[in-house]
């Protein structure tokens, strides 16, 4: 892998209380080609009535809008694979700046090895640096969950065919129906 990736052109808003999801859903939703606002996506979640299923509000707004929700595993070395690829990756962190939050969403949009740190879209900073360990631990605190938001037509790197499919499967059960068929021509 390189020393070094930014995707630079992951589009990037400040958030606001309860708009960290929000914040980046709308820039993977933007990204993809829909112009969405963090506004127009917690309104969708229902925040902050909703947040106690915020993680699933998140991934079927993600399918309204016909993407595939492409779950990674919970290792660091395949965040970057995916990050390398050009994919950012929407993550959950737990919040250790704010005792009172119990996690942050964020997009993991580069790295650098060697400064062991990755670069993040998180809160009020486009480019927040936070070391290999750091987030690790905190990544790992919040569950390990991660997540790649993609057009049925763009393959993740190294992808696992099983766990493409069933994710076709959700987008088909979510009413995207023809989305799912091109999703699923994708590893046919």
């Amino acid at each position: 892998m390189p020393q070094r990736v930014e995707l630079s052109g992951v589009p990037f808003f400040a958030q606001n209380a309860y708009q960290g999801a929000p914040a980046a859903l709308a820039a993977l939703l933007n990204q993809q080609g829909d112009e969405v606002s963090p506004g127009m996506i917690e309104k969708a979640l229902k925040l902050p009535q909703q947040e106690t299923a915020l993680r699933e509000g998140l991934v079927t707004t993600a399918r309204q809008h016909g993407l595939l929700v492409y779950p990674l595993e919970a290792r660091l070395e395949d965040l970057l694979e995916q990050v390398v690829a050009g994919n950012p990756v929407l993550l959950y962190l737990e919040d250790s700046f704010n005792l009172g939050d119990a996690g942050r969403y964020a997009l993991l949009v580069g790295y650098e090895r060697d400064n062991r740190q990755v670069l993040l879209r998180l809160g009020h900073e486009r480019r927040a640096l936070v070391s290999f360990s750091s987030f690790e631990s905190r990544w790992q605190a919040a569950g390990g969950w991660a997540v790649l938001v993609l057009a049925p037509n763009q393959l993740p790197a190294s992808v696992d065919r099983a766990r493409w499919l069933k994710a076709a499967d959700e987008l088909a059960e979510a009413g995207q129906d023809n989305a799912a068929k091109m999703a699923r021509l994708q590893v046919e």
